[in-house]
């Protein structure tokens, strides 16, 4: 069985960025993500060694299956009509602690324990307004999903509708 510090250190082969539907690799999301693209597989993010969050996520998910903990997987996002940032994330549960699991968030890599499971989510919902969303939002804009393994090779709005068939979680219960 592979161990959560295992899967870390086989995280760090992993680069941020994506691939396009053409193979090529970008270390930046920017405009043309939305349309180009395409949620590996976790073999071909291991093979191509990049991806952004939700790749990254997705191959957690394939390493922690030998692991005995119960995972569970999230997707914060902010609507604001334009580029709408997100995150995904990967939590566990072990001996009555909670666990958040981050390798694509270079600022916040680790593996992080708390006493309650609402107390990693407002932790990552404070974070990811504080840092991401540089404390400008709405309040009614910002959502959190918690979200079964997707289809792979499914487009950035197929990601999205998947994410948001998932379990909505209020921040505010």
């Amino acid at each position: 069985m592979i161990n959560e510090l295992e899967i870390m250190d086989l995280m760090n082969n992993i680069e941020y960025g994506w691939l396009d539907k053409d193979k090529n690799k970008h270390s930046i999301v920017d405009e043309s993500f939305s349309n180009n693209y395409i949620l590996q597989s976790p073999n071909e993010t291991i093979t191509n060694k990049i991806g952004v969050c939700w790749d990254q996520v997705e191959l957690e998910r394939h390493y922690f299956k030998e692991n005995a903990c119960t995972i569970k997987t999230y997707f914060i996002v902010h609507y604001d009509g334009d580029k709408c940032p997100t995150h995904t994330f990967l939590t566990y549960e072990k001996n009555n602690k909670f666990y958040w699991f981050e390798h694509s968030w270079e600022r916040f890599k680790g593996i992080h324990e708390y006493n309650a499971e609402g107390d990693l989510l407002l932790d990552i919902k404070d974070k990811f307004i504080k840092h991401e969303l540089n404390n400008q939002y709405n309040v009614e804009n910002l959502a959190l999903y918690e979200y079964e393994k997707p289809k792979y090779h499914i487009s950035v709005q197929e990601f999205y509708n998947h994410c948001e068939n998932g379990k909505y979680i209020d921040f505010n219960t």
